[in-house]
């Protein structure tokens, strides 16, 4: 088949090799003149399966409320004149009770876990490489309530398969020497040993390089203004060029892996997706001191920051991302909650990392309520969904694109979880709601 990727993100280059893989003609559009030059740029760089308590969560709505108006808030809502806000942020408050809070993490972790598989069987079949680190992830707690309150999903992660091991502040000093510093406030940590962590936009690029070199056609710098469809079906997708020239794309299949866009160029189908753009933030510091620095991917639960490492040629960086501004598709850059991460990092790491040089980013991840994302079919026969991967697109990358090569070639997916518009596995997930 002739397939159409829309979005050259993590998502759409990983649908676009797998796809491949099977055996269709694929070309990708997206608007920007590089690969994954949106939310995939600069994030935080981790394979985290052990990251699988979503934000919607029963201790979520109590702290929502208190960090309303903070602008270094970790999740804030900025509350707009927008009724998807509003209905977004009601199906949240839904997803926050204890047994759906539950169900969420089983989803994230059963995907999570074969998509961290098929990235490491993909690197050892191309020899991919982008500063990656196989030194597991640590979870470390400065306050003994943060520490409690994980107790519980590690339990259950592990009874998923995700072995996140509960350990003492001295054993995570431990497996990283560059926590001794905060040791009086650790009230613990977690640790897995499996999870990775490497340059997202890397992996990107260079998976691109693969894609092309078997035939997969790239247009980039062209813009998507719509989707037609015809007879019950999509006829073709509407773009324009770098030089505005309009172009009618026609295939077989499409399928949409625009992140937070999704929502946009659905709805005129009459598909509406619960996706709302949660506005991330990260910093990249140049190493100033390497032995203060971390070597371990780390994750600050209170402050919702993951730390990575990336040494290469180029340098050596840290990368630390996180928190979520839900502001609509606001991308300015608020120097507040900037400013707020490099001073946790400086409580954290003082004098490891360059903060004269730090470069700040921001990007839009296309979140849903329930953190699970939107992988599956439509009701439209050949509009397939890759999208809603929230602060995990770069964890669900490879299964996920992996799972919608299948899905739309007619196969099973390999995996466990909840597919959009397909029967409930074994697990008996509730379906997504499409509208």
């Amino acid at each position: 088949m002739r397939v159409i990727v829309l979005g050259a993100g993590l998502l759409g280059v990983t649908s676009a090799y797998y796809l491949q893989q099977l055996g269709h003609e694929v070309t990708v559009i997206d608007r920007q003149a590089t690969p994954a030059a949106e939310t995939s740029f600069a994030n935080g760089g981790q394979i985290s399966v052990s990251h699988a308590e979503p934000w919607a969560n029963p201790s979520a709505p109590l702290k929502v409320l208190q960090w309303l108006g903070k602008e270094d808030a970790p999740l804030l809502f900025r509350i707009r004149a927008d009724m998807r806000q509003w209905l977004w942020g009601l199906q949240f408050l839904r997803e926050c009770t204890p047994a759906r809070t539950r169900h969420n993490i089983e989803q994230i972790v059963r995907l999570g876990t074969y998509s961290r598989d098929m990235l490491q069987q993909l690197r050892r079949d191309t020899g991919l490489s982008y500063d990656q680190r196989t030194q597991g992830i640590l979870h470390f707690y400065t306050t003994q309530k943060e520490f409690d309150g994980a107790l519980a999903p590690a339990e259950q992660m592990r009874a998923l398969g995700c072995e996140r091991q509960v350990i003492s502040a001295d054993e995570a000093i431990r497996i990283e020497p560059a926590l001794a510093h905060i040791r009086p406030q650790l009230a613990g940590a977690t640790y897995t040993a499996e999870d990775e962590s490497g340059d997202a936009n890397r992996f990107a690029r260079e998976l691109v390089k693969l894609a092309e070199a078997a035939g997969v056609k790239f247009l980039m710098s062209h813009t998507v203004t719509a989707l037609r469809e015809a007879g019950g079906s999509i006829d073709h997708v509407e773009a324009t060029d770098s030089e505005g020239r309009f172009q009618r794309i026609r295939g077989d299949a499409f399928v949409l892996a625009m992140g937070s866009l999704s929502p946009l160029y659905a709805a005129p189908l009459g598909i509406r997706l619960p996706i709302y753009p949660a506005k991330g933030y990260s910093v990249t510091l140049p190493v100033k001191d390497a032995s203060k620095a971390h070597q371990v991917s780390l994750t600050d639960d209170e402050y919702k920051l993951v730390f990575s490492r990336y040494t290469s040629e180029s340098g050596d960086r840290l990368r630390i991302a996180g928190t979520a501004e839900l502001n609509g598709y606001d991308r300015d850059l608020n120097r507040v909650r900037c400013e707020a991460i490099v001073r946790r990092v400086e409580e954290l790491f003082p004098g490891a990392g360059d903060t004269e040089r730090a470069q700040f980013w921001t990007g839009l991840r296309p979140a849903t309520p329930s953190n699970v994302p939107l992988i599956g079919k439509t009701k439209l026969p050949n509009l397939f969904l890759n999208t809603g991967h929230g602060t995990l697109g770069w964890t669900h990358a490879c299964g996920s694109g992996k799972s919608i090569a299948r899905i739309v070639s007619g196969l099973a997916p390999e995996v466990d979880f909840t597919f959009a518009g397909m029967p409930a596995p074994a697990s008996r997930a509730v379906q997504p709601a499409l509208g």
